[in-house]
């Protein structure tokens, strides 16, 4: 009784620690509060493209630096994410406008781009990198206004807004390259009620910008050595050069306006950057057509069953020496051990590991612990989170090995808290390897790589060890009937019986699977290995589908960042069969228990 209260409490314990941990991103919960006049600090996040998903370092590029450069203490999914938050020279004070004002240290000087930055920063405007700011925790956004349905004849049709994370490095027009030089930031902050006598608070609660290209030689300065931005109908934009030097003036303008929106409700429009109502739609569809169709399997499933099982239990009743048919046929061989259990019990410990990791991340975030104002905290969770796991997937994975006739449980709890591990561990080292060449912020530090392998060596394993012997120690699952000594003896099957066309089948409706283990009952009792590859047979779909929106939608040509794609990818594929494949063998499992526990057996 005392082992099964300390196994629960190590859930709620994490659960405890997280909410610590996280409590105090919950927005409206920590706001700051700004007088006026005040500075508001403007950090960098680093640069990302779609075309390379390589993230690179804010200062890889000859942006303006401040005087001291200071980096963030990143937390470990902020360092997986490859954030490299860092101060930048742009001096905000709340609600203080400022028209235009010149970046660098050197007032009315330009930068000069020498020819290697210049051919990197046109390579970066080429592979379309946008750069994130922050501005108290909130990104930067650009406003995108257009006419849907444009018709010039039409005037009263109002403007569509959306908004895009970050902004444009640059454009290209005419095969020449345009850097995006000055940057008008819109802030927007709301006003606190206070009572008389005291100066008003403000709280920033949206960040826009809007980028121009704007030449070093059409900007001028008045006699306090501001720069005065031309009309944009009279100004060229700033191209670079990718075969010389080049001169840029590095400007940037403030606007503060004030919103009703209050500090609680800041992150709504970061959140509905994309098309909510058809995201909601595909899921409600998607839902709809699940239950819908499991519902008919379940009917057509429980209706044979009880048919079945009520002719069985009368042909006991009236002659016990008719031959047995069907299903039941196969009562002696249906719970034989399959071969290598101790891989697949190994493989359904990590399914229950990230089981139930996935749980507890959807039911914390539920929560309001994991908001996006907490940069990498959802990947931070997910990591502690499955290496804490690592005692409920040694647990079930020990009491079914043992079910399975294995007696050498430190091997197989070796092989469970080891096996799925690393071969993640090993194609990120791969894929890091080649991030690292490309001199990427997404490359994970090698101080980090030994933390993350003391926590798998440290907390997992350990943890997988200690559940895995509380498992094999408990009693194993009891099966309804006994298992034969001589194993039956299985026909040739047909072509559309082999498993890979079983996994093909089941994909198209994972929820399927139940009634395909029937089926497959009927005329093979080697089920064990086959339920577990056929309920994971979704993942194959998965997969072709990522092949699909590479080839289409996708403009990535470079071979390192299409090794990224397919490498991450292949995670990703892995871990959704071992998800979805550990939750078909357990619905079978006890399906299977509990259809012959039903049935009158000697």
């Amino acid at each position: 009784m005392a082992q099964r209260r300390a196994i629960l409490i190590w859930p709620l314990m994490l659960l405890l620690v997280l909410h610590t941990s996280y409590s105090f991103y919950v927005p409206g919960v920590a706001p700051i509060d700004f007088h006026r006049n005040h500075p508001v600090e403007i950090k960098a996040v680093k640069l990302t493209s779609s075309r390379t998903q390589l993230p690179y370092e804010y200062y890889s590029l000859p942006f303006c630096r401040p005087e001291k450069i200071e980096y963030k203490a990143e937390n470990l999914g902020e360092v997986l994410r490859g954030d490299r938050i860092v101060n930048t020279p742009y001096d905000l004070h709340m609600n203080v406008e400022k028209k235009c004002e010149v970046l660098c240290d050197k007032p009315n000087k330009p930068v000069k781009f020498k020819v290697t930055e210049s051919k990197l920063v046109v390579e970066r405007i080429r592979e379309e990198y946008y750069v994130h700011l922050i501005a108290d925790n909130l990104p930067v956004a650009t406003r995108l206004e257009f006419y849907p349905n444009h018709d010039d004849n039409d005037k009263k049709k109002e403007k569509e807004v959306q908004f895009e994370h970050g902004y444009r490095l640059g454009f290209i027009d005419n095969n020449k390259f345009y850097l995006h030089n000055h940057l008008s930031f819109i802030v927007y902050f709301h006003k606190e009620e206070i009572e008389k006598g005291q100066e008003p608070t403000y709280r920033v609660v949206r960040f826009e910008v809007v980028p121009q290209s704007v030449k070093y030689e059409d900007l001028k300065t008045d006699e306090r050595g501001n720069c005065i931005l031309p009309e944009a109908a009279g100004s060229l934009p700033q191209e670079i050069d990718p075969n010389k030097e080049n001169d840029v003036l590095f400007t940037y303008s403030v606007h503060w306006e004030g919103s009703v929106i209050k500090w609680a409700s800041r992150w709504d429009t970061y959140l509905t950057m994309s098309d909510v109502q058809i995201h909601w739609f595909s899921i409600v569809n998607s839902v709809v057509v699940v239950f819908f169709l499991s519902g008919i399997l379940s009917m057509i499933i429980i209706r044979t069953l009880r048919k079945d099982i009520a002719n069985y239990n009368r042909e006991d009743d009236i002659e016990d020496t008719m031959e047995e048919s069907g299903w039941k046929l196969v009562h002696g061989d249906v719970f034989r051990p399959p071969q290598y259990p101790m891989i697949l019990s190994s493989l359904l410990g990590s399914g229950i590991q990230l089981f139930c990791m996935i749980l507890i991340v959807i039911i914390v975030a539920m929560l309001g612990m994991l908001s996006p104002s907490s940069r990498g905290a959802l990947m931070t969770t997910a990591c502690f989170l499955f290496m804490f796991m690592g005692l409920f997937g040694g647990y079930f994975a020990g009491r079914l090995y043992r079910t399975l006739k294995g007696h050498r449980w430190r091997k197989g709890a070796f092989c469970t808290a080891t096996l799925y591990p690393s071969i993640v561990f090993g194609l990120c080292f791969v894929l890091n390897c080649f991030i690292w060449g490309k001199h990427s912020s997404g490359a994970v530090p090698f101080p980090t790589m030994l933390a993350l392998l003391c926590m798998w060596f440290g907390i997992s394993l350990p943890l997988v060890y200690l559940g895995y012997y509380f498992g094999f120690r408990k009693q194993p699952y009891d099966n309804p009937v006994r298992t034969n000594q001589i194993p039956r003896q299985v026909p040739e099957q047909r072509w559309y019986m082999n498993k890979f066309v079983g996994i093909l089948m089941a994909g198209i409706l994972p929820f399927g699977a139940m009634f395909i283990e029937l089926f497959f009952i009927f005329s093979d009792y080697r089920w064990w290995w086959r339920t577990f590859l056929v309920s994971g047979g979704s993942a194959f779909y998965v997969l072709v589908y990522a092949i699909f929106y590479f080839v289409n939608k996708l403009d990535i040509v470079e071979f390192i960042p299409s090794l990224l794609y397919f490498g991450y990818t292949t995670l990703m594929v892995l871990s959704f069969w071992l998800l979805t494949g550990t939750i078909g063998f357990y619905a079978a499992y006890m399906f299977i228990r509990k259809i012959y526990a039903a049935v009158k057996i000697d």
